[in-house]
């Protein structure tokens, strides 16, 4: 089975890296090889479980990481010129990371600054201005100001994965049934509905069955995808929640 999900929030790597640097708070001109290589590492593994195909990039991103780590446990040595004792001041190997990294976040912001400037250049119209104060609350209220990405629900995806203990192998079978993406969507959506309130994120994932989570996972991207469920959280590394998106009914319909 197939079935492929484009997320616009996926653009590489070096996204994914500052995604963690900004979410562990760390200073990017000291990265802590160690704990970000670990944390680069659970992204990829939750990817390879959906079965999702993990760009070479990221891979080679992966190695990168390792490598530097594993030149950052070599001793530093001392070497003696001309009579006189200096400590040898060797290059950091994570100092070419760094300067991707530097480079890619600010073409980045110059990227968004653009999409800014595009949508400011959007609003001017050859026309004089039209009063448009009572189409204002429709637009504000059909707006997402989402806290959740995409990397948040593979973090919370990982964090299933454990609960579940799906990480060890599964015993092989020789038959195994197919689920439907649209028919488990209709199914969440019906649950988020019937329900008064929020659902929790892990509430949507009744069985400990690999299919049956990547499955319910990309319905609910694809939900998202389509605004028709709304996902919150409060805070950094909280709990994820679910809900039907106002505005729409039951047959997915604004």
């Amino acid at each position: 089975m197939e079935y492929n999900v484009k997320i616009e929030a996926f653009e590489g790597p070096l996204d994914l890296l500052l995604h963690l640097i900004n979410r562990l708070e760390i200073d990017i001109y000291d990265i802590p090889m160690a704990e970000i290589t670990e944390q680069y590492l659970i992204y990829i593994h939750a990817m390879k479980v959906l079965e999702l195909d993990v760009a070479s990039e990221y891979l080679v991103m992966a190695a990168t990481l390792l490598a530097i780590k594993s030149k950052m446990l070599l001793p530093q040595h001392e070497e003696e010129l001309l009579g006189d004792e200096f400590e040898l001041e060797e290059e950091d190997p994570r100092d070419a990371l760094v300067e991707k990294l530097m480079e890619y976040k600010k073409y980045k912001e110059a990227a968004i600054e653009l999409k800014h400037l595009e949508e400011d250049r959007g609003q001017m119209f050859t026309k004089p201005p039209s009063d448009l104060t009572e189409f204002m609350k429709d637009i504000q209220s059909e707006k997402l100001d989402l806290d959740v990405s995409v990397y948040d629900m593979i973090g919370a995806l990982n964090k299933l994965l454990r609960r579940k203990k799906l990480q060890k192998p599964l015993s092989t079978k020789i038959t195994r049934q197919e689920i439907s993406i649209e028919k488990r969507m209709d199914e969440i959506l019906k649950e988020v509905t019937q329900y008064t309130g929020k659902r929790s994120f892990y509430s949507l994932f009744p069985f400990p069955n690999k299919d049956h989570i990547v499955v319910t996972f990309l319905a609910i991207l694809e939900l998202m995808k389509r605004n028709e469920i709304f996902v919150e959280q409060d805070g950094n590394f909280q709990e994820i929640f679910v809900s039907r998106q106002k505005g729409v009914n039951e047959s997915g319909n604004s």
